[in-house]
């Protein structure tokens, strides 16, 4: 009876996770798992808080809501990415990081993000990574400029620049897999991109794989056979690319924050090297950035 109901409706690609439910109260939730377990069938145990019946006559074969723990920055590339995988059927559930940056604007736009996307849950957290120095992001030096006649991210000559926070992303992911540990969800999403990027070593495939690793003998839920997945939807993709996607899901750019050092009224300083990132791609794409043509913090 399981595997049929499985195999027939081609349920193992369409979900993530196949719920198993007595029919009626006819089945007895013992024979239920005995099949189960005979069938092999690679079933998660969860509360059926959210179902999809997929028809009548598959009553008691359900699927249940995706739940995901998105790092949300307030940034273009993490609104861009929690949409991309929120369109693949995921709930969101979002956290942002109050890490030592040196200015209000990105957790005022991780806000704003939040409420457009409807994320399920949106959690603030203060980690003071600045206390150990190391980056110029949070206080330790001068945030680097450039001219706007500059290619950003080229690290021939100058290697990973100050901007990088030491572990930032490891650190980061770690309090989502903590979270997502918590509540049951087993998939992460990050922003990161390692094509039109500043040279961040943890902004790399390399890295998200690590991570990967680590999160299956790290956790309880690893250690217990239940995988976790890092969603980087944007790692391969251009800037001028990751702008097309988000206009394609109809994105507000208005909303989103991109500048290292804005300046006193919160306007984009424009030479940073995120600034510069963001406005090559909106010149790639023929667009204006709506958050400069808004007068937001862009």
């Amino acid at each position: 009876f399981a595997r049929d109901a499985v195999v027939e409706r081609d349920l193992e690609t369409r979900c993530a996770t196949v719920l198993m439910s007595p029919v009626h109260g006819v089945l007895a939730p013992e024979t239920l798992a005995q099949w189960v377990l005979a069938d092999g069938l690679p079933v998660r145990v969860q509360l059926q808080v959210h179902k999809y019946i997929w028809g009548a006559d598959t009553r008691g074969v359900y699927r249940y809501t995706m739940n995901a723990v998105v790092l949300l920055s307030g940034g273009l590339d993490s609104y861009t990415a929690a949409a991309i995988v929120q369109q693949q059927g995921f709930s969101l559930n979002a956290l942002t990081v109050r890490y030592g940056q040196q200015h209000e604007q990105e957790l005022s736009a991780a806000r704003a993000v939040a409420r457009a996307l409807r994320v399920n849950q949106h959690r603030e957290l203060a980690v003071d990574l600045a206390a150990f120095g190391g980056s110029s992001l949070t206080g330790n030096g001068q945030i680097p400029k450039s001219d706007t006649t500059a290619r950003p991210g080229d690290q021939s000559t100058t290697g990973i620049p100050s901007t990088y926070v030491p572990a930032r992303n490891s650190v980061l992911l770690s309090l989502a897999l903590a979270w997502a540990e918590a509540i049951g969800a087993r998939d992460l999403v990050i922003g990161v991109n390692a094509v039109d990027y500043s040279g961040y070593p943890d902004c790399r495939q390399v890295f998200i794989h690590a991570f990967e690793r680590l999160a299956a003998v790290a956790t309880k839920a690893g250690v217990e056979g239940e995988a976790f997945t890092v969603h980087a939807p944007l790692i391969q993709l251009s800037k001028a690319n990751i702008i097309r996607q988000g206009i394609a899901l109809n994105l507000n750019y208005g909303l989103t924050h991109s500048c290292y050092d804005p300046k006193l009224d919160g306007q984009p300083c424009k030479t940073c090297d995120s600034c510069l990132l963001r406005a090559r791609g909106f010149r790639a794409v023929g667009l204006p950035d709506p958050a400069l043509a808004q007068g937001s913090n862009a």
